[in-house]
């Protein structure tokens, strides 16, 4: 079995009243205990479903898999206010989450926003978290939180870096983005970002300003037509602004996490990065990873691996290899009988 099929023969669904909010979870495995629970977090313009693979790699070696569709995606509650989006927010939900399934710990892997979610929330609250295995994103602490007095805001930051078109700072604005990011064009929308390979400055052109439009991409052998039909189907309901309102947030996230200015992730951690990802051509990207920039603001990070030939969707694109990743690192941590 192969996309959706697959994922239902082991997935189940439930909604949990969480953080004043009803919350969509898919769920795989056992009702384990504390020391087996994984939680999942997806990134934009993604699902649950991002993780279906991991979860049926998991469940079957004996983990429970919970899998959220983050507020604003899928069948989760999307407030209609944009600051109702910040970080605390949605490690509010996650939190309040784990209350309401009786789970006092569990492991985090997170992708794209899910990684930067689960950065704030090793912040925030590693007392909820047993291990971190984060993808695509690094912890870059002068974007996620205001520090030092030459400190400058997020969007700035990017707007400084990579021009006023690049994504980050044309999702500013409400509206601007929901123009090119229309429910009636979901599908194409979703086949254009999975099967692209973006660049930092790709990332900076919206596609009207593409001249001709280019063609409709073929899909690689990762993805099927059954999963885009699962990733339309959502956001022909339910449109894109949910996610983009994380974009929005950014610049309050940094603010707001000012408390935060010099604490450390003190969660063990593994980072699992493409060498094909946008995120790892960022200016100094590579040498902050490598040259003990990422391990001296995550001390118990175990390592950093690189996947080559792996683009931005890497749980996706290479679901084995990450999977495999997943399990060797989080089995450490679980207790062995004697």
């Amino acid at each position: 079995m192969e996309g959706a099929a697959a994922a239902a023969a082991v997935i189940r669904h439930r909604t949990v009243e969480a953080n004043g909010i009803s919350i969509h979870v898919a769920e795989a495995g056992g009702e384990g205990g504390d020391g087996a629970a994984v939680l999942f977090l997806h990134g934009f313009p993604e699902l649950w479903y991002s993780w279906r693979h991991q979860m049926e790699h998991l469940a079957g070696r004996g983990f429970r898999c919970l899998a959220p569709d983050l507020r604003g995606y899928g069948d989760t509650d999307a407030p209609p206010e944009i600051e109702s989006y910040s970080a605390f927010h949605v490690v509010g939900d996650l939190v309040a989450l784990l209350d309401a399934l009786g789970l006092a710990k569990v492991f985090v892997v997170g992708h794209d926003w899910g990684a930067i979610i689960a950065w704030y929330m090793c912040l925030f609250r590693p007392d909820r978290v047993t291990a971190l295995v984060n993808t695509s994103v690094a912890f870059m602490r002068h974007v996620f939180i205001r520090s030092g007095a030459d400190a400058i805001k997020t969007t700035d930051h990017f707007h400084k870096a990579y021009g006023p078109t690049y994504y980050i700072c044309r999702f500013q604005e409400p509206g601007v983005a929901e123009e090119e990011f229309a429910p009636a064009h979901a599908r194409h929308i979703i086949r254009r970002t999975l099967c692209n390979r973006f660049t930092v400055h790709k990332a900076g052109k919206p596609e009207s300003e593409e001249s001709p439009p280019p063609p409709p991409l073929p899909l690689p052998a990762w993805l099927t037509e059954e999963d885009i039909d699962y990733f339309a189907a959502a956001f022909e309901r339910t449109g894109f602004t949910g996610g983009i309102n994380y974009y929005r947030n950014m610049d309050r996230n940094w603010e707001m996490a000012a408390p935060w200015a010099d604490a450390k992730v003190q969660v063990p951690t593994k980072f699992i990065v493409g060498d094909g990802d946008l995120t790892y051509h960022y200016a100094g990207i590579q040498d902050y990873l490598h040259k003990g920039g990422l391990k001296a603001e995550v001390p118990l990070l175990e390592d950093v691996v690189v996947i080559p030939g792996a683009g931005h969707f890497i749980q996706q694109e290479r679901a084995e290899e990450v999977s495999d990743l997943i399990y060797n690192f989080i089995t450490k941590f679980i207790p062995q009988p004697n």
